[in-house]
């Protein structure tokens, strides 16, 4: 990940022994920083509410002539707070600051829908239900892969230690590279899991899906097809 370069931090690893007297003073008093980071899963539900056609609609982006039968949907959710204790250095004209940071990664509670055409308990269901439970394991195996993504990045970026500016400008530098770098990170690592989704939605899955209990699923399919097409 590319942080802002731009950034006046001093926060050089140098020596016990070539310290300055407020260096040593930041580090030996001020604490380490501390980066928190929480993953939270909110469970999941299944909506069987909605028709193939609201299913349909919702999904938005879809190939010309094709329908949703069922639908997994979440959101997800970041949010950073950031705190720090400060000391300041006149003589020198910087201040230091050790940073606390709190990520927590969310997702809203999941909603699997199954158009309400197909019957809990019937085949069609249970194979459209099953499908779209693999939508759901991939969010949930997804947001502690980010977690530990997003942690070892915080780790290494801070490293426990203090961080250096111009005095005045501890706190405006530290809040923009949350806002112009940390943030959109952790927002590009969330994200990844559309392209995991996106690899089992693919035409043999849906042809095949069209196949299953003795034509099923198809029989509700094809008439809305030949309506489509008159």
């Amino acid at each position: 990940m590319k942080l802002l370069l731009a950034l006046a931090w001093l926060s050089v690893v140098m020596p016990a022994s070539a310290r300055t007297a407020f260096q040593a003073r930041c580090e030996d008093t001020i604490g380490q920083s501390v980066s928190v980071l929480t993953g939270q899963q909110n469970g999941y539900r299944v909506d069987n509410s909605y028709s193939f056609h609201g299913l349909s609609s919702m999904k938005g982006d879809r190939a010309p002539g094709s329908y949703v039968l069922g639908l997994t949907r979440t959101e997800s959710r970041v949010g950073i707070r950031v705190e720090g204790t400060m000391l300041s250095d006149p003589s020198s004209g910087y201040e230091c600051v050790a940073p606390r940071i709190e990520v927590t990664l969310t997702y809203l509670p999941i909603v699997v829908y199954v158009g309400r055409e197909f019957a809990p308990g019937t085949c069609a269901y249970r194979e459209i239900l099953t499908h779209e439970l693999r939508h759901r394991d991939i969010y949930l195996a997804h947001l502690p892969r980010a977690e530990k993504i997003v942690r070892e990045t915080l780790a290494r970026r801070f490293q426990g230690k203090p961080l250096y500016a111009p005095a005045g400008q501890a706190r405006s530098l530290l809040q923009r590279e949350i806002d112009s770098a940390w943030l959109p990170f952790i927002k590009r690592e969330m994200g990844k899991v559309e392209q995991l989704q996106a690899a089992i939605d693919t035409p043999q899955e849906y042809a095949g899906l069209g196949k299953v209990c003795a034509g099923e699923v198809k029989s509700f399919i094809s008439p809305a097809k030949r309506q489509q097409r008159t």
